[in-house]
């Protein structure tokens, strides 16, 4: 028993002298190559314009402190990501490539990822670099751009401007409330809360983001991200 528990601690002083120095070289990694990684983001410089009431919904829905975080936040509904977090995953560990030691690091840090993703605060550390090498309205615009939205007739839908067409025929302007709303429903579950396969799950996920945005009801806590106080009932 004795031998156990001095090997247990060992492990512990092992794990907690690991995870900071870990963390630390994914900050120093994440500088290096961000600006690699953002060059080769498809988007660049394409802005998406939205009206001011459907930028405030999103940001409702999708990150409530957006404007105010540095990446990452634990807000009433905020969940366990942010827009920036979100981002960050896609562009150090997504298909952007770097190439030399630091592309061999970058393959190591997804594999760590896909292994403990519920565990790994690298990425929530690449968030912090993102948000500092970015504007709010670069990152806006590049989730708005590469949001997935599921799959019609065997084809992929990506970002709200595909979304609004697809779905409901119109430009992304030209979308009413009710339409925009819809919209705001299918990025928590994408195939859950998917219009045509799923219709009254994703109708009822609109009203209670309806219900939400306009003030009738509010997220219950952090992790809320179903806004129960906000069901209909119908």
């Amino acid at each position: 028993m004795h031998v156990a528990m001095k090997y247990l601690k060992r492990a512990l002083l092992g794990l907690v002298l690991f995870v900071p120095l870990y963390l630390l070289i994914v900050f120093f990694w994440a500088n290096s190559v961000a600006d690699e990684l953002l060059a080769q983001a498809p988007n660049r410089g394409q802005v998406i314009a939205l009206q001011s009431w459907q930028a405030n919904a999103l940001i409702k829905i999708e990150d409530p402190t957006f404007l105010e975080h540095h990446g990452l936040d634990i807000s009433n509904g905020q969940g366990v990501t942010t827009i920036t977090s979100v981002l960050a995953r896609d562009l150090f560990l997504g298909d952007h490539q770097a190439g030399g030691i630091k592309g061999a690091m970058q393959s190591f840090y997804r594999g760590v990822f896909n292994c403990c993703r519920k565990v790994d605060f690298g990425r929530d550390v690449m968030a912090l670099v993102l948000d500092s090498r970015t504007t709010k309205q670069q990152q806006l615009d590049t989730y708005l751009h590469t949001t997935y939205f599921g799959s019609l007739n065997g084809k992929a839908v990506v970002g709200f401007k595909a979304a609004a067409k697809t779905y409901y025929g119109k430009d992304l302007s030209q979308l009413t409330d009710t339409e925009f709303y819809g919209i705001l429903a299918m990025p928590l579950a994408p195939n859950r809360y998917h219009p045509t396969r799923h219709p009254e799950l994703h109708a009822e996920r609109a009203r209670r983001i309806e219900a939400l945005v306009t003030g009738k009801c509010e997220a219950s806590g952090w992790l809320d991200l179903t806004y129960e106080a906000c069901a209909t009932g119908d």
